[in-house]
């Protein structure tokens, strides 16, 4: 009997048809990868006011945002009046922006404001047609105002970064008279320095901290000096943060903070007539900036003796924010002032309380750590900008003669309820019969209008403070509670009527 040998043959039909094809894929995917592998930039349109002959340079993470390396200049075709660069091969996703050459001609929107950082996807294709609206630096088709005062000037474009192998654009404010004196001054280090005085070179606003200053200036401070680092754009979470973010990345924060301690600032105090001790050196930012700012502040307690932390992004590093804090450790007197507008979620208010916490259990005392928080504040240039002035006066303007925290030399002292809606009870234990005066204060120490003196028994002791119907408005005070030769600062939380 013959045996059927059907389906044996077409299961090896088949077997070979499978091999065949899969080997057909094979070659179609080594075929197919290559043009993935890399990527084309065309740029067919550059403003009309381009200088002639200026060349046109590509700077992002592929090349440590160099804004004038002349390996990633593009090359301009005459014939379509184009210009294209191929990147190499890579994976995962770029961030840039195009140049002239250095960051003060980075390119612009149309009406010359600034403009985030391209992103390119690999896989996304391979060739990628682009137009730049303006420069920064030009005015008319693409360029605009500046809105820094006549006081603000760049110090560079491409301030070496030998910690990075990188530049940046470093910005710097000196008081108005600073020219005509030979004065010393306080110095304030900030960063995302696009923000902090020039509206068109802000993604969304300005801090106006040149304007507050040389209105505080003008009605008698006597000023600082203002140095403040712009951002690196796609490696800004990445130097704001010394831990690294799972979902974000960060992990260069130690390098960036070196960079300011070690690279900038002696290079500041040797061009600037500063005060270069800690005792007059502070450093300030927002969100990733409050974040880095007090990580250097704490780390670097030999250098800064100021720290302004707004609206804080202590969530991207976790607990690790606070664990630095308690294992450093109070190493020489702060002031630390901490923002957050509660509309910013109750994640952010509690991690600032959290970090108030972190701060005192490392032995920063009361008068030291100053946590405010405002009722319509939100994660913004605006209220950065409209609180700086209150942040301000209470880290710089401090008098040599005033310890940066009080002798708390009443024994006992309370307030509660805290928060407090209606009736205010300092309770107080007196060695002996003498006068007491609280007088109620916002937090940079201006009188709220309400004041109470009173002959008080030795002993234990309850005095009652009406805060109905005066006119208080809803938010955070302090209590100052005075005798003859002692004094204690008790911070406490007024709802409102």
């Amino acid at each position: 009997m013959v045996p059927d040998l059907k389906p044996y043959l077409c299961k090896n039909f088949q077997m070979k048809l499978l091999q065949k094809t899969q080997f057909l894929l094979l070659l179609t995917l080594f075929v197919w990868l290559p043009s993935f592998s890399q990527v084309t930039i065309i740029v067919n349109s550059i403003p009309a006011n381009t200088p002639p002959g200026d060349p046109v340079y590509i700077a992002g993470s592929f090349n440590g945002w160099d804004p004038g390396n002349a390996a990633f200049q593009l090359t301009q075709d005459t014939t379509n009046n184009t210009r294209k660069i191929v990147l190499a091969a890579g994976t995962g996703t770029i961030s840039f922006k195009f140049t002239r050459g250095n960051w003060t001609k980075v390119e612009s929107n149309a009406n010359g404001g600034f403009v985030p950082d391209r992103t390119f996807t690999y896989g996304n294709g391979d060739t990628v047609t682009l137009q730049i609206l303006g420069w920064e630096d030009l005015s008319g088709g693409g360029g605009g105002q500046t809105s820094a005062a006549p006081n603000v000037s760049i110090l560079s474009d491409s301030v070496y970064m030998p910690q990075f192998n990188r530049y940046r654009r470093v910005w710097v404010y000196v008081p108005p008279d600073y020219g005509s004196n030979n004065r010393t001054y306080p110095v304030l280090y900030m960063h995302d320095g696009q923000n902090v005085f020039d509206s068109y070179t802000s993604f969304s606003g300005e801090w106006k901290v040149d304007e507050t200053l040389n209105d505080l200036h003008a009605a008698g401070d006597s000023g600082i000096i203002v140095v403040a680092v712009d951002n690196g754009g796609g490696a800004r979470l990445d130097e704001y943060s010394p831990w690294v973010n799972p979902s974000y990345g960060g992990g260069q924060g130690d390098l960036y903070v070196d960079f300011l301690v070690q690279t900038l600032k002696p290079h500041i105090d040797s061009l600037y007539r500063t005060r270069p001790g800690r005792e007059s050196t502070g450093i300030m930012g927002s969100s990733m900036g409050g974040l880095i700012s007090t990580y250097a502040g704490v780390k670097f307690q030999q250098t800064f003796s100021k720290v302004g932390a707004f609206s804080s992004a202590y969530w991207f590093a976790g607990a690790k924010a606070y664990q630095h804090v308690t294992s450093t450790g109070k190493q020489a007197d702060m002031r630390i002032y901490q923002l957050i507008g509660n509309p910013e979620g109750a994640s952010y208010v509690a991690d600032m309380h959290r970090m108030e916490d972190s701060l005192h259990a490392a032995g920063f005392g009361q008068g030291e750590v100053l946590s405010v928080e405002k009722s319509d504040g939100q994660h913004s240039e605006w209220f950065w900008a409209r609180e700086f002035e209150a942040a301000y006066i209470w880290l710089y303007r401090t008098p040599a003669t005033t310890p940066i925290e009080p002798k708390l030399s009443l024994p006992g002292v309370r307030l509660y309820p805290n928060p407090v809606r209606e009736q205010l009870y300092v309770k107080l234990n007196l060695t002996q019969t003498q006068k007491v005066t609280v007088e109620i204060t916002d937090l940079t120490g201006r009188s709220a209008g309400i004041i109470f003196s009173d002959t008080v028994q030795a002993g234990t002791q309850k005095l009652t403070i009406n805060l109905k119907n005066q006119g208080l408005p809803a938010g955070i005070y302090l209590c100052h509670i005075k005798t003859r030769n002692a004094e204690a600062v008790k911070k406490f939380s007024y709802r409102g009527e």
